[in-house]
């Protein structure tokens, strides 16, 4: 995206272990790549302020002519053990279809906090469907879950969106809780702002979250319409 193995219910796991690690330079950069929680406090839904996972819910942002729409399915399905929502993100570049991604969260009805379980991806040229690149899902291939945004962020805070080795690996640090963001659709205070890295490219990425409304920034795209 441009959050394990579970053993019986109530036990709390960690995910490290012999799990692969992230990257073999990257053990002292401070991204928290391992996470403790309780299965059974998982939901396939959730009311993060910054990313609600509530089904019907959806945003659109705009890049000039381009467009890229956010939108929270009713339905579920089961990523490594554990009943997840689907947020399918849908981009379109140049007037046509560039890529159409399905992302697996699950959200802890203690904390808040949303994890990342994977995305299926289709990548699109021409109308056609050309490869699935970036996909991922975790209990597959040594990838795990990450962290897609906490229910209470905190200035500084490191870790792994992504955990799926030579494949995706997402990491963010938030480097302001309370930002005031103007978009085509408005003006909104108490933003969170994340700086996304990965360890297997140089690019950087930012991302604005706005509470009560979720993603109203991601680099230039910006939210075009009130939710």
């Amino acid at each position: 995206m441009n959050a394990k193995l579970f053993l019986a219910v109530g036990l709390t796991i960690a995910l490290a272990g012999c799990a692969a690690e992230p990257n073999d330079g990257d053990k002292d950069s401070g991204f928290r790549e391992t996470f403790a929680v309780k299965k059974s406090d998982l939901a396939p839904t959730g009311n993060n302020r910054w990313l609600a996972i509530q089904p019907g819910r959806a945003l659109k942002l705009r890049d000039g002519d381009d467009s890229l729409t956010v939108t929270i399915l009713p339905e579920t399905t089961t990523v490594d053990g554990v009943e997840v929502g689907v947020l399918e993100e849908r981009e379109i570049k140049n007037g046509q279809l560039h890529e159409v991604a399905r992302n697996y969260f699950a959200t802890d009805r203690n904390t808040g906090d949303v994890y990342y379980f994977g995305e299926d991806v289709d990548n699109y040229k021409d109308g056609k469907i050309v490869n699935h690149n970036s996909a991922w899902r975790a209990g597959q291939r040594g990838a795990r879950f990450g962290l897609m945004i906490p229910g209470r962020p905190k200035l500084g805070d490191k870790y792994y969106q992504e955990i799926a080795p030579k494949v995706a690996m997402d990491r963010v640090e938030i480097v302001s809780t309370d930002e005031t963001l103007e978009t085509p659709a408005g003006t909104f205070k108490h933003c969170v702002h994340v700086k996304e890295t990965t360890p297997l490219e140089a690019d950087v990425s930012h991302k604005w979250y706005a509470p009560g409304v979720g993603v109203v920034k991601d680099d230039e795209f910006e939210l075009a319409e009130k939710p």
